[in-house]
């Protein structure tokens, strides 16, 4: 596990509270936030799945 795909984890749980939180208080604006924040951290966790793949693919 790399620092990329823990940054993306911790993106991805704040994404998903922000989001939560904008459909209880009835806040679009925030709900999308959260939305794109979740996926940010999605896509920032998909590279760090495949930068330690590359480098596995290195050493090998």
């Amino acid at each position: 596990m790399n620092k990329d795909k823990v940054k993306g984890q911790i993106k991805q749980a704040k994404g998903k509270i922000k989001e939560a939180a904008g459909k209880i208080v009835g806040d679009k604006t925030m709900e999308t936030k959260g939305r794109i924040q979740n996926a940010t951290g999605n896509i920032q966790e998909g590279y760090g799945d495949l930068k330690a793949g590359m480098k596995k693919d290195l050493e090998t």
